[in-house]
């Protein structure tokens, strides 16, 4: 059996899927701490019966030792310090198992089965609870060197503003799910911390003070999207799951940005669109990881 594992900042999923990448059967359950989550994914596991000699795949943000199936501290994972990911599942239930960083499994998935198929240089960001990067250059996922390629959300956008990856004015300060949270608190009048989430529901219904914090967000969104296009020149970028969701509140702001700051025949040859996996981009990148490492 194939075992997707996706551990997110967030939310955790856990999937079985056959060897054509079909999902049969899917436990979903929040992010706490690190022995907790832990916990529930073997359960869940456990329940998914996967078999004498599973292969497992495990999306997870970065920083990774992918090569030894090592989770470094992720920023959206307090807690989370040299787990060996792969091991503890080889221990426990025999078979393989691969980790990669959630970006790469994700453009992964959005190029084999999502809006990417067909292209051969396409850019993928998480647009989470963080804002990871992964990229397909030339038909093929590019890593780098130590497999820190497209870190994009580790660059500094400005000198100062919210902090994300460790970095005031980064583009993930800026416009991930936790940047969005902390450019709008005390800014929208009865949600003195509001999630992202709840900035968009404020937007959407017409709070200005939301609609403002989504208009910065979107606009710090088209300055970065142009640097990638300038440096890259793909084809195509896909936005996951907050712009998958609530896109139409960014998409004003961040085309004006990146009208003024990309090069015109590069922007114009390049679409950015919304995963088309959606909310299941995270499980079936895991599924992937799984069927492209054996």
């Amino acid at each position: 059996m194939v075992i997707g594992i996706d551990i997110g900042g967030t939310k955790c999923g856990v999937a079985k899927a056959d060897e054509q990448g079909n999902i049969l059967e899917t436990r979903l359950f929040r992010t706490t701490t690190c022995q907790e989550t832990l916990a529930k994914i073997l359960a869940a596991v456990e329940e998914l019966h996967p078999g004498d000699s599973p292969k497992f795949g495990i999306s997870c943000g970065g920083p990774l030792d992918a090569g030894r199936g090592i989770i470094l501290s992720p920023p959206n994972l307090p807690g989370w310090d040299e787990v060996h990911i792969t091991e503890i599942l080889e221990r426990r239930f025999g078979g393989h198992a691969r980790l990669m960083n959630d970006a790469n499994a994700g453009a992964l998935a959005e190029w084999k089965f999502g809006a990417g198929r067909g292209t051969r240089n396409m850019v993928f960001l998480t647009h989470g609870t963080g804002m990871g990067c992964g990229l397909i250059l030339e038909g093929k996922l590019y890593e780098g060197t130590t497999g820190d390629a497209g870190e994009a959300g580790h660059v500094r956008l400005a000198p100062d503003g919210p902090v994300g990856y460790g970095k005031p004015g980064s583009f993930e300060g800026f416009c991930s799910g936790a940047g969005i949270a902390r450019l709008a608190k005390g800014r929208i009048p009865g949600f003195p911390e509001p999630t992202a989430k709840e900035v968009a529901e404020a937007a959407d219904r017409g709070c200005s003070e939301a609609i403002a914090v989504m208009n910065e967000s979107g606009a710090w969104l088209g300055r970065a999207l142009a640097m990638l296009i300038d440096i890259l020149n793909p084809e195509m970028i896909v936005l996951g799951s907050i712009f998958v969701r609530s896109g139409h509140l960014l998409k004003t702001a961040m085309q004006r940005e990146l009208e003024a700051e990309a090069l015109p025949s590069a922007l114009a040859a390049c679409r950015i669109v919304p995963a088309e996996l959606g909310e299941r981009t995270g499980i079936i990148a895991a599924v992937t990881v799984a069927l492209t490492a054996y």
